[in-house]
């Protein structure tokens, strides 16, 4: 590791906003809503990831459009990187306007070697308030990878299940990614510099988020259950998507109606995403 491991789990990062009116309608009409949640309504869950954007100066973002790494977060030696997963729960809602404030905190940091080669983890913890009340807690799964190699086979796809209580299907776009980058302040280029996706990154096409996946599933849900109160949520990231190809947002509620189990699938039926909602 290029920085030490002492000296990393004692970084903590603080930050503050405000749940502006303006953003939360941005996002609403890049979901496809026809209205938005007003002042004094609850934001949507996972909604609050448009706030406490990366305020980076230009000198400082890396070639992959990252801030660099070593400050808040550590410098693994390893330059790729993405979010992987995460768990959230919501003890009090966030309110449109309100002023909010984030302490972060470096949880855990792991290394393996898996089949694509070296890989780091970095767990952050995040701990969301509006005044002196805990609204969100979340934890915040970070994958480093090293180096695309030319030519090396991806992992093999698990095939997502069959059959859905629900399902959606959307097909994402240049746009659709550009305006999430945008409302996220997300400069990371596999978003939307084609050249540098597929040359630079191997990957064959734009990627879509995983937050914006997660926010999608997430969003399934409150279509299907709109008064539903969701208590926690949690998310894993299986396989990337590519934008121009269709992704499908599945879910299946469990026999007592107090979860819902969450995944997307790509055009070739393949799992890109896993999640699991608590209700109320």
């Amino acid at each position: 590791m290029h920085d030490s491991l002492a000296s990393i789990k004692t970084r903590t990062d603080s930050a503050a906003d405000i749940v502006a009116p303006t953003s939360v309608a941005a996002l609403a009409a890049t979901l496809d809503y026809d209205a938005a949640p007003r002042e004094g309504d609850a934001l949507p869950p996972l909604w609050h990831w448009i706030f406490f954007r990366p305020i980076t100066k230009q000198s400082l973002i890396a070639e992959d459009g990252h801030p660099r790494k070593g400050g808040f977060l550590p410098d693994l030696g390893l330059p790729r990187r993405m979010w992987a997963g995460g768990r959230l729960r919501f003890p009090a809602p966030v309110i449109v306007g309100a002023n909010i404030t984030r302490e972060s905190t470096i949880l855990d940091i792991k290394e393996k070697r898996g089949r694509t080669g070296k890989l780091g983890f970095v767990t952050v913890g995040h701990r969301i308030c509006s005044g002196d009340i805990v609204a969100i807690e979340e934890e915040h799964d970070i994958v480093y990878r090293e180096p695309a190699v030319p030519g090396a086979p991806a992992p093999a796809p698990n095939a997502a299940p069959s059959e859905a209580q629900w399902q959606r299907d959307i097909v994402p776009d240049e746009v659709l990614l550009l305006r999430y980058s945008a409302l996220t302040f997300n400069g990371h280029r596999i978003h939307y510099d084609k050249p540098y996706v597929t040359q630079v990154e191997g990957y064959p096409g734009l990627v879509v988020h995983g937050p914006l996946i997660a926010t999608l599933l997430m969003d399934l849900l409150r279509r299907r259950l709109p008064d539903a109160t969701v208590l926690e949520f949690s998310f894993k990231a299986q396989r990337p998507c590519f934008a121009g190809n269709a992704l499908h947002l599945c879910g299946q509620t469990s026999a007592d109606g107090k979860s819902v189990e969450l995944w997307s699938k790509d055009h070739e039926g393949w799992l890109g995403m896993t999640a699991r909602a608590t209700l109320a």
